[in-house]
């Protein structure tokens, strides 16, 4: 299970300059590229992601519930 407290300390990663850890840690590898090469789409992305992050994190937990359940129903 994630965790939407670890994803915000990761996002506070990007106050430093290494921005997308939090993408990356909910799945979003692709995303978590671009923010990491873009320094968080300069920012915009970082912002809206504080709002982001709860759903994504979320989602990212509906998903593994749903994989663990079809993987034991089998």
């Amino acid at each position: 299970m994630r965790s939407t407290p670890i994803a915000y300390l990761f996002w506070c990663f990007g106050l430093i300059g290494v921005c997308g850890i939090q993408r990356f840690y909910t799945g979003r590898y692709w995303t978590g590229a671009l923010w990491l090469l873009t320094v968080g789409l300069l920012g915009i992305g970082q912002i809206i992601d504080l709002f982001l992050i709860p759903g994504m994190v979320r989602e990212v937990n509906l998903e593994r519930r749903v994989d663990y359940l079809e993987a034991r129903r089998g």
